[in-house]
């Protein structure tokens, strides 16, 4: 079947008429036949009669240059494992009605590289550029400009570069490099696992060639994020990581400068300042990376954002990210769409990321036909419209001219770009595994390929470089790796620089002073309500906003959203940034923030909090996508670039940070003992039981409780406005940076009695431990809690007058302070009974964590109080959850 046949004369004239009024609502084919055909009339208008057989020709001509930018990559040769394609039945002459005998007639073309050129011609430029060594998916781009700036770059030279001599033995080198330092590896330290870059070795010259031009093009910052496969060699010769320092690593004998307990070697991070061939500088950071492969993506974008901010880098023209993926992982990990799908958003763009798929062809020992359902691995990246680079990973000219037009796409359109170098994994998953057992027939052609550096060195032969003059580039790397395992590892700098000169890194339990003086909190109070001329909000935003002013001017009654916009005022007067992200966080999930106000008639925004702030800080809120993942890994990497800013990540209910878990467990907790990555990240989780059931109850405070050591994080559950508005300026204010875990209200949020004076925000700090007041001699039974149940034993035992009965609150459950804890418990003597009071299942919530400390303090077991244990966290009934939180109530007040 032709292109021509089955159209009937009317259908294409319809469908003329729709591309003349709407062009995107044709086919791409007819969009490129009709711009023939009208190409064909300005011919005929300027006075050249043209045939309707010519015309008809003419338009052909334009629909296979069309296809070919569009589907050229069909024929592209890029595998190196397998024979390449000779034909596409999409792609010959007869798809379009044309003949060999039309090969050497002339056509006009239109955006062609020249105006008119034969058919031969045509042909072989659109071959030549898009199917030999790099085939490139970009015709999804929709923006016209970007597609046309890809086709003026490619297309002239035939998407080929011509290198100097100087170059290509550069690039030899770098491929020598990487082999020999494999080999090197495999030879003198048997059995380790290293994830080698063998197959892939061709990633060496184009990180290479990525930081050098990337220098040249004004960037100051890269930021690498990658997995295991191939890092070793990344730090080795592209870092420069000393190598007596990554032997060592090897034996195991690495004491100097290593702080906390560290982690595998294919797991840690470097950073350094290079100087590339041309003398431009340019700083190199390689993110530590857990095994959860494409878990540091959003970590690699926080980073960057953060430093983008700090130099005002709003097109990120300064700061580059660059993320290496596997073939597998990254067509199989939702976190890649996630990331995707961030790059372009207001909060969370960073000017484009340089994507790298080293595609092995394989996944652990997954073939793709079982990993994925889509043709190529790279797909994902089309939600985006980045162009995507299919380059042979043999062809290491084609893979270095890729990376430079890939850099220079995203430097002009703030896009990301994708390059999939298509190579393969010369051993098993790991160095001990026997990849015959799985792929018999690829590991036989592998078994049988020579080296990338052999096949390269054998081309520069032929091009006339001597033989000898590679053989002693050889001997030299191998001589500079066998020297440097006998010398000794060098001392490590885990000193704190830059920004995080001031921070000191051991947690210290001792208070810190955040009370502010009542006139900057009346006068803030007073910002903070004031609207502008010309703004109008909803009515009851502006009266929530002068009842907020009222509450401070009256010194009482002062909220929990109150007291967070003067937390947030404060530190922005005071020169501390303040960045919150997540789902509806402008609002606020229960409608308690408008940190964000927009006008009621023309959606005009206005945030009072960047009136506060001025020159001196930054005020950031940003609604984030519908990813716990993505961007709680993205607000964890601005934390640790940001020590002097509040970075707050909230989820829409608590329970929902389960979406992020990999995040939470590999950097959030642990980052700072395997890597020495320390933050000060803030997480808003809303908790209580108020019958919402399973889902929109429970933070799940055990699991966070579990993960706590050796003071790794801080895990709070503070219980008045004021507590909040001193543990949020504390965590700015302290010498150190630790994660802090916040379990905040829902109901409390419009309760009445969970409000605050304005004294106790002028003076003080926040409080791990809140005694009560009671006569400790009348006391006969000391209830323990925290968080949101205090209220509803605070009104049992008023309305009851128990007197007998003192609340104890643990407003900070880690690091808990027994001290504290110790002195509130010892002041009732005459005591019977101490009992632990909470809302959660016995199996949930603080009690496993707190039953033994509470026995160590009281020298006996202390009294649950609370739900059995159950399989989820509440009840879906609201009508149960009542019965149920009215027996804890009783059961709490019951006789000893």
């Amino acid at each position: 079947m032709t292109f021509i046949a089955n159209l009937s004369p009317e259908w294409i004239e319809e469908q003329y008429l729709l591309w003349r009024e709407a062009p995107e609502r044709v086919p791409a084919d007819l969009r490129a036949f009709f711009s023939g055909f009208d190409l064909g009339k300005e011919v005929l208008s300027a006075g050249e009669f043209l045939e309707p057989a010519v015309a008809l020709k003419l338009s052909a001509v334009q629909s296979l240059i069309y296809r070919y930018r569009d589907m050229g990559y069909l024929l592209a040769c890029t595998d190196p494992l397998s024979p390449c394609k000779s034909d596409h039945p999409l792609l010959t002459l007869e798809a379009f009605d044309l003949e060999p005998s039309d090969l050497d007639k002339t056509f006009h073309t239109r955006r062609f590289m020249k105006k008119s050129a034969t058919l031969r011609e045509i042909v072989a430029v659109m071959r030549d550029t898009y199917c030999r060594s790099i085939g490139v998916e970009f015709m999804h781009i929709q923006a016209p400009a970007e597609r046309q700036w890809l086709i003026d770059r490619m297309e002239p030279a035939r998407n080929k570069l011509v290198f100097s001599r100087e170059k290509k033995l550069e690039i030899l080198r770098q491929l020598q490099e990487a082999a020999l330092f494999e080999a090197f590896l495999h030879r003198k330290f048997v059995g380790q696992t290293r994830f080698s870059l063998e197959g892939g070795d061709v990633l060496i010259p184009l990180l290479d060639s990525v930081t050098a031009h990337a220098a040249q093009l004004g960037i100051s910052d890269l930021i690498l994020g990658m997995p295991h496969r191939g890092r070793l060699n990344v730090l080795a010769n592209v870092f420069g990581k000393p190598l007596e320092n990554m032997f060592a690593e090897f034996t195991d004998n690495v004491e100097h400068g290593v702080i906390g307990e560290g982690d595998v070697k294919y797991h840690m991070g470097f950073s350094i300042d290079v100087a590339t061939t041309e003398g431009r500088g340019i700083h190199l950071t390689l993110a530590a990376n857990p095994s959860h492969l494409e878990a540091i993506n959003p970590v690699v974008e926080g980073k960057c954002r953060a430093r983008q901010d700090r130099y005002g880098d709003s097109r990120g023209s300064r700061v580059l990210p660059v993320l290496i993926h596997g073939d597998a992982a990254f067509s199989g990990q939702g976190g890649v769409a996630e990331t995707f799908n961030l790059s372009q958003l207001e909060g969370y763009r960073t000017g484009g990321t340089f994507h790298i798929v080293l595609n092995n062809q394989i996944g652990f020992t997954t073939l793709p036909a079982d990993a994925r359902s889509t043709q190529y691995a790279t797909d994902v990246a089309k939600m985006v419209q980045s162009p995507i680079f299919h380059v042979h990973g043999d062809d290491p000219e084609a893979v270095v001219h890729a990376a430079g037009l890939a850099l220079e796409y995203r430097q002009a359109f703030g896009k990301d770009v994708v390059v999939e170098i298509i190579c393969y994994r010369r051993y098993g998953h790991n160095e001990g595994d026997e990849p015959y057992f799985t792929q018999p027939l690829m590991y036989e052609k592998i078994k049988n390929r020579p080296p990338l550096h052999e096949l390269y060195g054998a081309q520069l032969v032929e091009e006339g470089v001597s033989g000898s003059q590679i053989e002693a580039t050889a001997r030299e790397i191998t001589a500079r790796l066998e020297g440097a395992v006998g010398r000794e590892a060098g001392m490590v700098d885990v000193g704190f620089k830059g920004s995080w000169s001031a921070i000191q890194r051991e947690y210290t339990p001792f208070k810190v002073e955040t009370g502010v003086a009542r006139e900057a909190l009346l006068s803030l109070a007073g910002t903070l309500a004031a609207i502008p001329a010309g703004f109008t909000p909803h009515p009851k935003l502006a009266t929530l906003m002068q009842k907020r002013r009222e509450a401070v001017t009256k010194g009482e009654g002062i909220d929990w959203g109150n007291a967070e916009s003067l937390a947030f005022a404060t530190l922005l007067q005071e020169g501390a940034s303040v960045r919150l992200s997540g789902q509806d966080v402008r609002r606020g999930t229960f409608s308690q923030r408008h940190c964000t106000l927009f006008d009621f008639y023309n959606e005009a925004r206005f945030v009072p909090l960047s009136a506060v702030a001025g020159d001196k800080a930054s005020f950031y809120a940003y609604d984030s996508m519908l990813s716990e993942n993505a961007v709680l890994g993205f607000e964890y990497g601005y934390s640790v670039e940001s020590p002097l800013t509040l970075t707050i990540w909230e989820a829409q209910y608590g329970d929902f940070a389960n979406g992020a878990q990999v995040i939470i467990d590999q950097f959030v907790a642990s980052g700072e003992t395997k890597w020495d990555r320390v933050s000060g990240l803030v997480m808003l989780l809303p908790h209580g039981y108020e019958g919402q059931g399973a889902e929109h109850s429970s933070a799940r405070i055990e699991r966070f409780l579990q993960l706590c050591g050796v003071n790794n994080m801080q895990v709070a559950y503070p219980s008045t406005p004021a507590q909040f508005f001193h543990l949020l300026r504390r965590q700015v204010k302290q010498s150190f940076r630790k994660p802090l875990i916040v379990f905040t209200p829902k109901s409390l949020l419009r309760h009445p009695l969970c409000t605050s004076k304005l004294d106790e925000f002028t003076g003080g700090w926040f409080r791990e431990i809140l005694p009560a007041g009671n006569n400790p001699d009348k006391v006969r039974e000391v209830l323990i809690c925290s968080g949101k149940i205090f209220y509803e034993l605070l009104e049992r035992k008023e309305r009851e007058q128990r007197d007998d009965v003192a609340l104890v609150r643990i407003e900070q459950l880690y690091p808990l302070r027994v001290d504290l804890l110790g002195e509130a418990l010892h002041r009732y003597k005459n005591a019977a009974g101490f009992r632990w009071v909470q809302e959660e299942p016995r199996n949930m919530g603080a009690w496993s964590f707190i039953r033994a400390h509470l026995a160590e303090i009281l020298g006996r077991e202390a009294e649950y109080v609370g739900r059995a244990e159950e399989a989820a966290p509440a009840v879906g009934s609201h009508r149960e959850h009542k019965l149920e939180q009215e027996r804890v109530i009783e059961e709490a007040f019951s006789p000893l």
